[in-house]
């Protein structure tokens, strides 16, 4: 791998911190919480931040108003953190928000898995490659979902594009990722455990050096302990903060990861960090699972 991305790839090695889209009460971006709010994970210790991740409702957001999300972190994070900008929707769309990240300076881009009810592989290849042409000189992180891709199907990108330099992997499967990784070449990309600190432990044990988060947003020093830990192989110590996290991640988890956002959002409220607003389809919680969060959240060092 080309020395290039050195810097790049060891901000990869990291919790990826994913940070939510604050709102305000007429429904825009919340920016002077946003800017707290990046401020607050930045002071923390968190050293790479993905704007325009799902936890900051991707999905959701106008095109203007996810260039503002890249806008609002680079400016924050300064030189203090690396940025892996979320990228997506159609190709043209993905390629003009990759040419915006790089014009702002940031360092790398994490293409969102392509929304389309016909994926072939080598479709697969050929969306990101072209993502990845446009912008030569930033990393490129694909995030993967698809458990029916094949290993080889991202050596094949990687030797099309040296700039794809890790990898997202968010297949809750960790046989299955020991296999893909392996398959795709274990120290050719920088492996990213795409499922957070529930799953955290189990792909660092198969090769993964970092993972993303959410929960992050709430309690950065928790999602820290666990990394420093995993970088040690101290697996119970991991364990300890896995069963700390674990009822908070199970909400999140619930019917397919409806209330993913919500509840870290509703933490944050409780702290008073910001509004609990979510944006269809997401949806707010009920009263009782509101308050089993804040009790979460008020249990834990901050």
């Amino acid at each position: 791998m080309t020395a290039t991305f050195e810097t790049q790839r060891a901000a990869l090695a990291e919790v990826v911190a994913i940070p939510v889209t604050p709102f305000a009460e007429d429904g825009t971006i919340d920016r002077d919480a946003h800017r707290a709010l990046l401020r607050r994970l930045v002071d923390g210790g968190v050293r790479t931040l993905t704007p325009n991740g799902n936890t900051g409702e991707f999905y959701a957001l106008t095109p203007e108003e996810r260039r503002t999300i890249t806008e609002l972190t680079v400016e924050e994070a300064g030189d203090r953190a690396a940025v892996l900008v979320g990228v997506g929707h159609d190709v043209p769309t993905a390629v003009a928000s990759a040419r915006h990240a790089r014009a702002l300076g940031a360092p790398m881009v994490m293409v969102h898995q392509p929304v389309h009810p016909y994926v072939s592989e080598g479709g697969w290849v050929d969306y990101h490659r072209a993502i990845a042409e446009a912008v030569p000189e930033l990393g490129v992180v694909p995030y993967i979902r698809n458990p029916l891709l094949a290993g080889s199907r991202l050596a094949e990108l990687a030797d099309a594009c040296p700039n794809v330099i890790g990898v997202k992997y968010a297949v809750p499967d960790a046989a299955r990722f020991a296999s893909f990784a392996r398959d795709a070449g274990l120290e050719r990309f920088v492996w990213v455990a795409g499922l957070a600190e529930p799953y955290a432990p189990s792909y660092f044990s198969a090769g993964a050096t970092g993972f993303t988060s959410g929960l992050v947003n709430v309690a950065p020093a928790v999602s820290l302990d666990m990394i420093e830990a995993l970088r040690c192989g101290d697996y119970p110590a991991a364990m300890k903060v896995w069963e700390r996290i674990r009822r908070f991640e199970e909400l999140r988890a619930a019917d397919a990861s409806a209330n993913n956002v919500t509840v870290v959002k509703e933490a944050l409220s409780s702290l008073g960090l910001c509004r609990r607003d979510v944006r269809p389809p997401s949806r707010p919680l009920t009263a009782d699972e509101r308050s089993e969060v804040a009790a979460i959240a008020a249990g834990w060092s901050l």
